[in-house]
């Protein structure tokens, strides 16, 4: 049997064959459902329903009509339009509930189940910070080395360090710096030291020290009796080893050992600030009575600016917080005619390279200073290697930020007069006692 395309589902269209084929053996109910059965296939279907002949006569529930369309129908077929399709024989009639044909519905397609994608565990996240982190630091050392280089290369005339036979001293790395009071026109074997200092950096306490030795100790060289700033004199006499002269010194009368040197005198300290600080040096003036009298400045002379015919004019220095050049700095170091006397020169001159030191941490100097530095450093006599300051001098600059651990030897007043070799004046201490002093301070 062909399907029916209409509103019969196919146990209806079966059940319907079924009736038809076997109309003259209908019993009442049977017959009532083939009618109902076409009824619905051919109304539903869009055609005008027919009647069929029945065997028997069957009572047809009577349509029911709006009003308008009672007015407009022929009552003589309840099959003409009009008649309520909303009527049903299955309100009237028992009829049997046909089941409902079940389309089968094809499968739904598996959702692919996504994938979490591995997450990065934190180990590999930190070692890619690290690894950013170390191609910066390459990259701001590497800018540095540039404009130090370039620093360098802009000096047309270098300074040739002199020999120095440095030894490693047994905690951090031992620097002698050496202040020279050298003026224009005056020869190496001329000048003394008019400052001796060992700073100590990199240690393992992590702190800078820097000791500041009195320049008329009276010390033994070639068993004589001179004065430690004649050490240097000596040494300039003896085939220009006036560095390797103090290095000796300081280790036969105090047991230390120094690694590296750097010699400074009057213009190169100048040019330096004045290179590294454009702005100056910030600086708490300050100064001892004078003749017992409190004072409010000083008249300090003024080296740098010495006249054609060597008079040495005076520069006025107000005590208090300001900003020094080169020059004006210099001269601060220098002054020594406060009740003081030489221990007031040595505190400020520790006081004057503990602010250089201090005031280099502003990373802003990185850049800016590191030409600067290479123009220092081209003009400064030093035994101190390039990679040195690259690889050391950072972290020195961070550890003297936090402060910087000085002393002086001897301390004030812990000496007694007698003469040197020459008859002057100097000081003659214990020298066990500050060996011992500095093995405690970690400077040996």
């Amino acid at each position: 049997m062909a399907r029916n395309n209409g509103n019969l589902n196919h146990h209806e269209e079966l059940r319907l064959d079924y009736l038809q084929k076997n109309i003259h053996y209908l019993n009442e109910k049977e017959r009532k459902e083939l009618i109902y059965l076409e009824y619905k296939r051919d109304l539903y279907s869009g055609m005008t329903p027919k009647r069929r002949s029945q065997p028997a006569p069957v009572r047809r529930p009577e349509p029911v009509y709006t009003p308008y369309e009672e007015e407009s129908m022929d009552y003589g077929n309840q099959y003409e339009p009009g008649y309520r399709d909303s009527y049903s024989y299955e309100d009237d009639f028992d009829l049997p509930e046909y089941p409902r044909e079940k389309r089968e519905r094809r499968p739904k397609r598996p959702r692919k189940e996504k994938v979490p994608r591995p997450r990065k565990p934190l180990r590999w996240k930190l070692k890619r910070f690290f690894q950013l982190v170390l191609v910066l630091i390459l990259a701001v050392l590497a800018g540095m080395g540039f404009m130090f280089v370039k620093g360098m290369n802009s000096v047309e005339q270098k300074a040739v360090p002199e020999v120095f036979n440095g030894q490693d001293s047994r905690d951090g790395v031992n620097i002698l710096i050496l202040g020279t009071d050298g003026r224009l026109g005056q020869t190496s074997d001329m000048t003394r030291t008019d400052s001796i200092m060992v700073l100590n950096v990199n240690n393992s306490s992590k702190t800078v020290k820097l000791v500041s030795f009195m320049r008329d100790i009276l010390v033994d060289i070639d068993g004589y009796d001179y004065k430690l700033n004649l050490a240097y004199t000596l040494g300039e006499q003896n085939a220009s080893q006036g560095a390797e002269s103090v290095r000796q010194v300081l280790k036969s009368n105090f047991d230390i050992d120094i690694k590296y040197y750097a010699m400074i005198d009057f213009s190169t300290f100048a040019t330096t600030i004045d290179t590294l600080f454009p702005e100056g040096v910030t600086i708490n003036a300050q100064f001892s009575t004078v003749d017992g009298v409190p004072v409010s400045s000083v008249e300090v002379p003024d080296d740098l600016n010495i006249q054609p015919d060597g008079t040495v004019p005076n520069q006025t220095i107000e005590v208090g917080l300001q900003q020094m050049d080169g020059r004006t700095l210099l001269n601060y170091a220098r002054f020594r005619k406060d009740d003081e006397g030489d221990y007031g020169r040595t505190r400020r001159q520790q006081e004057v390279l503990s602010a250089v030191m201090t005031q280099m941490k502003d990373p802003t100097k990185l850049f800016t200073g590191s030409e600067a530095l290479g123009k220092v450093y081209a003009m400064t006599p030093t035994t101190v290697p390039l990679s040195f300051a690259f690889t050391n001098g950072p972290f020195a600059a961070l550890d003297a930020a936090k402060g910087i651990e000085r002393t002086t030897i001897p301390e004030n007043g812990d000496w007694y007069d007698d003469y040197d070799v020459y008859d002057g004046l100097g000081l003659r201490i214990d020298f066990y006692k500050y060996q011992q002093r500095l093995a405690e301070l970690g400077i040996r």
